[in-house]
């Protein structure tokens, strides 16, 4: 199998796993409890508290572990006060876009922030957002399905100087580029362990002192009284592994990557009929998403799959229905085009043979078209 989907989940690292296993076996204790079983796994957390926040520089007492993406998420637009309005960009991720629309049709005012033919929000997008500023703006840092990187830093000084609160979903931007909390001046950020060989099951909302938020799960007094549950002790392990692993390999995981990009984009070039999307945009250094003329995506992937090759046409964490993606809807694509979309998403694993077998492959199938 030739796995290509690295924007989806990745595979737990070794050394990860390692670090898990004692909290699988041995070290069962809550998290909860006063006696030495229960310290342990106490103890086990706060280290790993502090992994995660070295690798987005801040404290440790920022960061509220969750279980995955989705629910930091879902946390994070908690901080929304009453009838208040919220702007989201056009290119969410569902975890984004679903709970913004439950809050629309609660009463609250909806906005979504436009984005141009590369994927990029608009500076006149947000000069109009501040004719009336909302409360809170959700604006993701690097889309899932083209890679797209967005200014954050940029458009969050300019809604913080109105009083806006401000939300970046980092899940697919962590540990593939530089993610500082501080220098991105956010008040709230998502993060997800499984996007960077971590286990699935855990992920983090990092909160700015003094942001208020609301627990989406009531129950006991964990992670600060905001989400309640015995702690999985093991998987907070390994997300912390995983994080310290990443700061300590990210330039070398980044270079390695875009050489394997730029590998796969030159001969991706060399088939009639592709188009690749976002092209010169700043994107991710492992994503890739193109489309091809006259081809339906959903069925190359099936095809690619019978061949043992494992790619994306969108998001894994929507399904289309028949649907183009919204994302590439949003960035005004042609409607058969986007829904010939495949993006490939590389990781540490994948070798330039791998790529040039993808590309064998490929051609070979649309020559069978």
């Amino acid at each position: 199998m030739i796995y290509l989907d690295n924007n989806a989940t990745t595979p737990i690292d070794e050394r990860v796993l390692d670090a898990m296993l004692p909290f699988l076996k041995n070290y069962y204790g809550n998290a909860s409890s006063l006696y030495r079983l229960g310290r342990l796994s106490r103890t086990a957390i706060d280290i790993a508290r502090g992994q995660v926040a070295a690798l987005v520089d801040i404290r440790s007492e920022q960061v509220i572990f969750t279980s995955g993406g989705t629910e930091a998420n879902n946390l994070a637009l908690t901080a929304l006060p009453p009838q208040a309005k919220l702007a989201i960009s056009a290119i969410e991720h569902p975890s984004v876009t679903e709970p913004a629309l439950q809050l629309k049709n609660k009463g609250h005012g909806l906005s979504i922030i436009a984005v141009d033919s590369s994927g990029y929000i608009m500076q006149e997008a947000i000069d109009g957002l501040l004719q009336c500023p909302p409360a809170l703006v959700s604006i993701m840092l690097a889309n899932n399905e083209t890679g797209v990187v967005q200014d954050v830093a940029r458009y969050a000084g300019q809604l913080r100087a109105h009083g806006v609160k401000v939300h970046t979903d980092a899940v697919q931007a962590l540990a593939k580029m530089p993610v500082s909390f501080k220098r991105l001046g956010v008040q709230l950020m998502s993060l997800s362990s499984h996007k960077i060989y971590g286990p699935k099951g855990c992920g983090a909302l990092v909160v700015e002192k003094g942001t208020a938020i609301a627990p989406v799960l009531l129950g006991g007094g964990q992670e600060q009284e905001l989400r309640a549950g015995t702690e999985n002790v093991a998987a907070i392990v390994g997300f912390g592994k995983a994080a310290e692993l990443a700061k300590l390999e990210l330039d070398a995981r980044t270079e390695y990557l875009l050489k394997l990009r730029c590998l796969l984009e030159q001969n991706l070039e060399t088939i009639p009929g592709l188009m690749l999307f976002s092209r010169d945009a700043n994107r991710l250094p492992n994503t890739v998403q193109f489309g091809i003329h006259g081809m339906d995506g959903e069925m190359l992937l099936m095809r690619l799959d019978q061949k043992s090759i494992a790619v994306s046409s969108g998001s894994a964490c929507a399904s289309s229905g028949g649907k183009p993606s919204p994302v590439l809807t949003a960035m005004a694509m042609d409607e058969a085009l986007a829904k010939s979309a495949i993006r490939i998403s590389l990781g540490k694993t994948n070798t330039e043979v791998e790529v040039i077998q993808f590309i064998n492959v490929l051609k070979s199938l649309l020559c069978q078209v």
